[in-house]
């Protein structure tokens, strides 16, 4: 992988890091982690990196949906 592929890809999912207060907002940021996280980590190994971003993206939102604001509470998401 291209070295500025990956500080793309690294800037992307630190962007993507803020999950907010409510349920949506902490969904939509685990996809968002969870697919960089997928994308990166298979394409350092060598794996299909659309599949894997689609599986990360899918349990991120999945973790984001399935916790409260107590559970996990990161502040302020940055697109609000």
């Amino acid at each position: 992988m291209p070295k500025m592929q990956l500080i793309s890809i690294l800037t992307a999912v630190t962007l993507l890091s803020a999950c907010g207060n409510t349920t949506s907002d902490r969904a939509l940021s685990g996809a968002g982690i969870g697919a960089g996280v997928g994308a990166v980590g298979s394409a350092v190994v060598g794996g299909p990196v659309l599949g894997a971003a689609i599986v990360g993206g899918a349990v991120g939102a999945a973790a984001g949906g399935l916790t409260n604001k107590d559970q996990i509470d990161l502040g302020k998401p940055i697109w609000k």
